[in-house]
């Protein structure tokens, strides 16, 4: 969410990055002698690279909410962003941690010839990819469809989705 929160707001922050890469709290890499994994926050930070250096597109979205402990949010969180090519890409976190969210994402009068793109969740909110299971959190490939100029698909729980349209 930290990342979409900067992308609305790049005509202010020019850059952010993380901190301590290395063998922390929150690393992107963790590290054992000869030994080394990727760990979920580096995955996020591979699939946000096509918001890099893009132009920010405007995206309303009416997701439901979801509320824990008296507190409640937006069920999904969505930024969309074009690179130099032209390619619209889009970002979308789904926060509730139970329940799949179908989306239905207008692309307006755009001919968009296809959508490909990936998701990363795991079977709990706390898994994480270790030395002995270094596979457990990886993205996947994500199935979607283009209907009557909508993007189709379903966010599973808990999960982080970019999908790339083509022109």
């Amino acid at each position: 969410l930290n990342l979409n929160i900067f992308a609305r707001h790049s005509e202010r922050v020019r850059m952010a990055n993380i901190a301590q890469m290395i063998n922390v709290l929150q690393a992107m890499i963790m590290t054992d002698g000869e030994k080394m994994v990727l760990t979920p926050t580096y995955y996020v930070y591979q699939m946000y690279v096509p918001f890099q250096d893009s132009t920010s597109v405007p995206v309303t979205f009416n997701s439901g909410t979801y509320a824990y402990g008296g507190i409640s949010l937006p069920r999904i969180d969505a930024i969309a962003a074009t690179d130099r090519t032209g390619k619209l890409w889009l970002e979308l976190t789904n926060l509730d941690p139970n329940r799949p969210v179908e989306v239905e994402a207008n692309v307006g009068n755009a001919d968009v010839k296809s959508a490909v793109g990936e998701v990363l969740t795991a079977s709990k909110v706390d898994s994480v990819n270790t030395f002995d299971a270094p596979n457990s959190v990886l993205p996947k490939p994500i199935s979607t469809k283009l209907q009557a100029g909508k993007l189709i698909l379903e966010l599973p729980p808990k999960s982080v989705t970019v999908v790339g349209l083509e022109h």
